[in-house]
């Protein structure tokens, strides 16, 4: 990975929990344009010596010396967004989760929960029972729509395991 000052340096997560991360190249340590950086990061306007790893590219503005054959592959980042809306009554749960990929038609799934007569009642256990049925099923269904997306590109049936 080669940059140079003005280079955009972006960086997707490889946890769910962090959010994708870009910054503005600001000076180099080495003057082959080899890491590490000193960034200025856009969400922080922070400066930091940045040691990029394999989840790491570097966007050329143009103005770089860096060749083409030093470039590193584009990575292809989508953010997918999972709803989860709880509905509750005297002794029951309802989940209903949906998830929204931008491209396709949204994936929806219910579970449940219910509480036995004389069970102490604590409603943040059958959101989390409820909640957990639906992110199950909904899991389900889109390995489901994934198997029949290959089935199609491949033209012959496939099954898809958890």
């Amino acid at each position: 990975m080669r940059a140079a000052v003005g280079d955009r340096i972006v960086i997707a997560s490889n946890t769910l929990d962090r959010p994708v991360r870009a910054g503005l190249v600001v000076e180099l340590r080495h003057p082959d344009g080899t890491p590490p950086y000193l960034v200025e990061w856009s969400d922080t306007g922070q400066t930091a010596l940045v040691f990029p790893g394999p989840d790491a590219r570097v966007e050329h503005t143009g103005a770089s010396t860096v060749t083409e054959d030093e470039v590193s592959p584009a990575r292809h980042v989508r953010t997918w967004h999972i709803e989860v809306q709880l509905y509750e009554s005297d002794r029951e749960c309802t989940a209903h989760a949906v998830l929204r990929s931008g491209e396709a038609p949204p994936l929806h799934s219910d579970g449940q929960a219910r509480r036995r007569e004389g069970e102490p009642n604590i409603p943040e256990i059958g959101d989390e029972i409820a909640a957990a049925r639906a992110l199950h099923h909904l899991g389900d269904l889109l390995l489901a729509t994934a198997s029949g997306d290959l089935s199609a590109a491949l033209h012959y049936p496939t099954t898809l395991r958890t």
